[in-house]
């Protein structure tokens, strides 16, 4: 049953992904430095590879995160979405505000990308303890 939870919290953090970059699609192609053509859509468009890649690592996210809620005894959805915002917001985000801070990336781009994997985080541990 692990291995459904995992594919589960996965696609609801990829799907969550859609609908938080699509929402947040200008502020983060104006953060990104993304260069988009006449249309408003990044050059060269966007591989389905490219989304492919980003479920794989969905899914080592949550499987990890899996391993760390059993081996610490999380199993109520409250304690999976504490848990699951708490690496979120202090793993993953601290981590994205790095790279953006030595990239010189304007503070925006780590608050849209920092939001998104608090947000993603805690859904899979939602998830990951519903069943």
């Amino acid at each position: 049953m692990e291995i459904v939870n995992v594919l589960v919290a996965a696609l609801v953090a990829f799907g969550l992904g859609a609908v938080w970059y699509m929402a947040l699609a200008n502020p983060w192609k104006a953060a990104s430095g993304v260069k988009c053509d006449a249309d408003g859509n990044p050059e060269g468009g966007q591989s389905p590879m490219l989304f492919g890649f980003t479920f794989v690592m969905q899914l080592v996210v949550a499987g990890m995160m899996r391993h760390v809620f059993a081996s610490s005894g999380i199993d109520s959805v409250g304690s999976g979405l504490l848990s699951g915002a708490g690496i979120g917001l202090f793993f993953i985000a601290p981590w994205v505000a790095i790279n953006n801070a030595y990239g010189m990336r304007p503070p925006m781009l780590t608050i849209i990308d920092g939001g998104y994997a608090v947000l993603a985080c805690a859904m899979m541990g939602v998830v990951l303890t519903l069943f």
